[in-house]
Order: C-alpha cells, then sequence, then structure tokens
C-alpha cells in the first residue's frame, strides 16, 4: 500500500489537502497512513515447550470474561505463584496482566464487528466492572476507542 500513501501524499502536497481528503475517501482509505494493530490479531507464543504454561494459555482461552486470578492461573499449571509468573513471562514475553487483556481485547474486537451489543455490555463480557477502564485498555492496545473501531470496521449496512 505504499504506493497508495506516496499518491494520496502528492495530491495533498499539489492540490492540498481537501482534495487529499476527498481522493482518499474515493478509494476508501485513510489519509493518515495505516495502523497494522488495527487489523492483526493477537497471537500467543504457543512454540515455547512449557507443558504447564501451555495449559494455562489454553485454560485462559476458554475462561475470557471470568477474570481469572493469578493464583487460580498458577494452581492450574501446579506451580507456585512467582515461579509461575516467571516462567509465564519467560514463555510468553508478556505478564499475565497484558496477556488476559489481549485476549480481553481480541473477544472485544470481535463483538464490536459482529454484534451490535453496546460498549457497556461487552466490556462485562470480556470480564471489566468498568467500562472505563476497558476502555482505557483497548484505546492502549488497539490505538482507537471502541466506538471509533466500531465505526471502522463493523459491516455498515443500508437499510
Amino acid at each position: 500500500m505504499a504506493w497508495v500513501d506516496l499518491g494520496l501524499r502528492l495530491v495533498g502536497r499539489f492540490l492540498g489537502p481537501s482534495t487529499l481528503l476527498m481522493t482518499a475517501r474515493y478509494f476508501l482509505v485513510d489519509p493518515g497512513g495505516r495502523e497494522q494493530r488495527f487489523y492483526s490479531a493477537f497471537s500467543p507464543v504457543l512454540t515455547h515447550g512449557d507443558e504447564a504454561i501451555l495449559k494455562v494459555q489454553r485454560w485462559l482461552q476458554s475462561v475470557i470474561g471470568k477474570s481469572p486470578s493469578v493464583v487460580m492461573m498458577a494452581a492450574k499449571a501446579g506451580l507456585g505463584k512467582r515461579t509461575f509468573l516467571r516462567r509465564f513471562k519467560r514463555a510468553t514475553g508478556l505478564r499475565t496482566t497484558e496477556y488476559v487483556q489481549h485476549l480481553c481485547v481480541g473477544k472485544s474486537r470481535e463483538l464490536l464487528e459482529l454484534t451490535s451489543m453496546s460498549q457497556q455490555e461487552i466490556a462485562w463480557k470480556v470480564g471489566y466492572e468498568d467500562p472505563g477502564a476497558f476502555r482505557r485498555v483497548f484505546v492502549k492496545l488497539m490505538g482507537l476507542s471502541p466506538g471509533e473501531y466500531r465505526r471502522r470496521f463493523a459491516p455498515q449496512f443500508e437499510g
């Protein structure tokens, strides 16, 4: 898509910002460039070889929205809390909180794209009691608010 960015930059330079915006809308592209994180899905590392951590990772996929504690995760792995935290970070590259946040945001992206649930309902469904906290995590990971994400990526049906 570099050629599109170059073309839009040239249109903006020679014909002005309003023509740049009209051209970008016509071609259905963002004039400010594209961020890959809007389009990429969280792919957890599953090739690390630590069976105890893999067991927890699979379990976390099945309990999205239930807010599992570190103590529960460590018990699932059959490890002490400190040992579990150290091995989880080494195996996945993420702290447990970050990992769970990525899973929750991934599920919420799906719900924002495919359902008409409110943002508050989605926050609760993925395990956040405070919609404001959910929004902050979503913006931190995606660079867009949940509402902006839905407007940008949910199918628009004409009635």
